[in-house]
């Protein structure tokens, strides 16, 4: 498990020590500021949260750098929070609160009670609106027209690699993602709604699949729901060069959905050349395969 950074000093900064460490931190010289960063850094956590007084100073420089030292911090606090979370469960780990703790990495400030709330109300507004006797295929017609005419989610194909694609509240906020985040707002949807809808993760694409006794449907929210038969599923493996395996279209656990978005950002971030990024997300995938 990744550790915050251990503080090389057994006593706390004076106060003398801060005013200096204000000043030099408001000095317009990048050098400087790279020496002191630092110099903060080392001390630990507790820097962090010292700092977090001055991150709406009127000073622009000292604000400015006080809140990315600040976020330094809640980073690593998040990477520590989402490597115990993989470390702690099974293959069968909550997958929402999976997938909020893995925006927090990025986002730290992701407020999750907040965007949990916000699936509430979807599943809510479609309680009003589906007619649980229906059929499989109308009930899914109600719940694509309101996630993808009414709220307009869609699929990102213009910015596909971008990063943000693959952070659930970066998704929700933008309503545009990659196959498997939106299949997953589709999924959380629905399990509020007491629906079998899961993700299945084909080869190069993911789809959700409604299964109950009578009925077996597959959705693709990165095309507005599309629905698609079994048949339509192996026509498109043979269409992009693969042989059907009947577990492709199997649900896909929690822990490996989990692994699969991790592995987005992988390959995103090594295409990109952050090597911090995909370091610290390599580091989420070895916590997963263990």
């Amino acid at each position: 498990m990744l550790h915050a950074v251990a503080s090389k000093r057994a006593v706390p900064l004076s106060e003398r020590e801060k005013a200096a460490f204000l000043t030099l931190l408001a000095d317009d010289d990048p050098a400087v500021y790279g020496a002191i960063r630092g110099k903060l850094v080392s001390q630990g956590p507790a820097v962090g949260d010292w700092l977090r007084g001055f991150s709406l100073s009127n000073d622009p420089i000292l604000r400015r750098r006080t809140k990315e030292i600040v976020l330094h911090f809640d980073r690593q606090a998040a990477d520590n929070d989402f490597l115990g979370f993989c470390l702690r469960h099974g293959e069968d780990l909550d997958l929402e609160t999976g997938a909020f703790l893995l925006a927090r990495t990025r986002y730290p400030e992701t407020n999750i009670t907040a965007y949990r709330a916000l699936l509430d109300t979807y599943a809510d507004d479609l309680a009003d609106r589906v007619i649980f006797r229906d059929t499989a295929e109308g009930i899914l017609d109600e719940i694509n027209r309101y996630l993808f005419k009414q709220l307009r989610y869609t699929g990102n194909e213009e910015d596909y690699y971008n990063p943000d694609n693959s952070y659930l509240n970066r998704v929700m906020d933008r309503r545009t993602g990659i196959p498997v985040t939106l299949c997953l707002i589709y999924v959380f949807v629905a399990r509020r709604l007491h629906l079998p809808v899961a993700g299945v993760g084909l080869p190069g694409h993911f789809l959700c699949r409604f299964q109950n006794s009578r009925e077996e449907i597959y959705i693709n929210p990165f095309n507005e729901g599309q629905l698609l038969t079994k048949t339509n599923c192996i026509k498109y493996l043979k269409q992009t060069g693969h042989d059907y395996h009947e577990h492709f279209l199997a649900p896909l656990s929690p822990r490996k959905t989990l692994l699969r978005m991790c592995s987005n950002l992988l390959q995103i971030y090594a295409n990109t050349q952050q090597a911090e990024e995909h370091a610290r997300v390599h580091r989420y995938i070895v916590a997963l395969t263990r």
